[in-house]
């Protein structure tokens, strides 16, 4: 019996190839692994084009609620943006790829994992550092940097390959933008985008939406119930978290909301333009970040910030397996207790505009907070605290005066 390989399947012209690749070269039985983690209508025919491929098996792994509970709702909680504008959408699919990979693979008992992520890219890091963390006896195949083997440089390649092999594909080789997409986001790469001097072709690129110039001029207000920091209900209608996503998608899209233009930084060094969209990640986002300011004290909520940025690195770089982000994580669960609530908002041409937040647990006092005397705050209480909080500062002018009349 031959040995396996499993390879990480989605379909496309890459991984199509890579299947003949690897029995050419290899000599393996391929067992492609495809994870919906809410490619949408991308899935459809995959199982017909695997084994007309040469794949001797094909498995379609749904975990959609796996993902956005265990991956997208933790990164909601910490307040996890990469480089202040990347939602992370790719970053966090990334590492329940690569465990599900690994499951499939010790279900084959396979010898070995195979990714399509090219040389230059952030999936490689990400697929092979979750592989090894989970799986470290695999071995991994990455046949873009195999130059002794790989020969193929372009879709015409890749397709001329195939053909000779005797794979007859509805690919074309007309180039159009690299994409990556989960229920979370889609990301956009490719053609005008790889000049930074060059604006987005919006009316060619957007699939989750539209420009905020495109929609309706009439804003919509909608509700969100959070829970000990998670989703649970849309306009008062109870939902698991990933319904609320792909409501909040639909709903997110049609009112332009969440695109993002960002040159950011890789793992591997070099910067790179891409376009994310992203409704309902940013609606649920800035809906927690608004519920936080009203229900954390300062101290928690400043000191929270600089975690949430940690936690954005070690997700982006891959490191979603590491005792690291587990401790981060905990910290973050710690200042979730009281984070319930219900926060109202209007959708508008691109916009979130707050339309109100409650929560049994708020900090919000408006006794204190009103210009009018109240029994826990007495307006002279002030000028002790001033005095003491600007003692440093007047100790150091009355030092500087001191000094200024010497010298005269």
């Amino acid at each position: 019996m031959k040995e396996k390989v499993i390879l990480a399947y989605s379909g496309g012209l890459d991984t199509t190839a890579i299947i003949p690749w690897l029995k050419e070269n290899y000599d393996y039985d391929v067992v492609c692994c495809c994870i919906d983690v809410g490619q949408g209508n991308e899935l459809d025919g995959l199982e017909e084009r695997a084994k007309y491929s040469g794949a001797e098996k094909l498995y379609i792994l749904n975990v959609v609620d796996e993902f956005v509970d265990d991956y997208a709702v933790p990164c909601i909680k910490a307040g996890a943006v990469y480089e202040n504008k990347y939602l992370l959408g790719t970053s966090m699919a990334r590492p329940l790829i690569a465990k599900k990979l690994v499951e499939i693979a010790k279900k084959e008992d396979a010898v070995a994992i195979c990714h399509g992520a090219t040389g230059k890219g952030n999936d490689q890091v990400r697929f092979e550092l979750g592989i090894k963390a989970l799986a470290p006896e695999l071995k991994i195949i990455a046949p873009w940097r195999c130059n002794d083997t790989w020969k193929m440089k372009s879709r015409e390649d890749e397709i001329a390959y195939c053909k000779d092999h005797g794979i007859d594909l509805p690919f074309d080789a007309s180039h159009s933008y690299s994409r990556d997409r989960n229920l979370w986001h889609i990301s956009h790469e490719g053609l005008e985008l790889e000049d930074p001097a060059k604006a987005p072709n919006y009316d060619h690129l957007l699939v989750l939406g539209v420009s905020p110039e495109k929609a309706p001029d009439e804003g919509e207000t909608l509700s969100i119930q959070f829970e000990q920091g998670a989703p649970v209900a849309l306009n008062g209608k109870k939902m698991k978290a990933s319904d609320i996503l792909k409501e909040l998608n639909k709903l997110g899209g049609k009112h332009g909301i969440g695109i993002v233009d960002i040159v950011e930084n890789r793992v591997v060094g070099m910067k790179s333009r891409g376009v994310y969209e992203t409704p309902g990640g940013t609606i649920l986002m800035e809906a927690h970040t608004q519920l936080e300011e009203l229900i954390l004290d300062r101290d928690t909520l400043a000191y929270k910030k600089g975690i949430g940025d940690k936690f954005a690195d070690v997700v982006y770089e891959g490191k979603w397996f590491t005792p690291l982000r587990e401790a981060l994580q905990a910290f973050v669960e710690s200042t979730q207790k009281y984070v319930t609530g219900e926060v109202k908002l209007k959708l508008y041409k691109g916009n979130i505009i707050k339309q109100g937040t409650t929560s049994p647990y708020s900090l919000y006092n408006e006794s204190i907070a009103s210009f009018t005397t109240g029994d826990l705050y007495d307006h002279h209480d002030a000028e002790g605290f001033i005095n003491l909080f600007g003692l440093s500062l007047k100790v150091r002018a009355m030092m500087l005066n001191n000094q200024n009349k010497d010298n005269k």
